[in-house]
């Protein structure tokens, strides 16, 4: 029974540890992609890149069909 439980400890403590360090990683992977992703917008006009119109509706949490040049814009401000 103790070497179960032992085991189980140890495999909680290392995921802990993973996503400390795996969120620090991933926070700054998704400040970059935003960047990025913004100066893209810029750039194009509709209809957009599958890449950008998928960041885009997670950004708006709407369907990339239904965004409009308003909701761009204000994402833009």
């Amino acid at each position: 029974m103790g070497a179960r439980r032992i085991r189980r400890e140890q495999r909680q403590a290392d995921m802990k540890k993973s996503r400390h360090e795996n969120g620090i990683r991933k926070a700054k992977e998704r400040k970059r992609r935003d960047e990025r992703m913004i100066a893209l917008l810029k750039k194009s006009k509709p209809p957009y890149l599958p890449a950008l119109a998928s960041w885009l509706s997670c950004r708006l949490g709407k369907p990339s069909q239904k965004i409009t040049e308003e909701d761009v814009k204000t994402l833009l401000v």
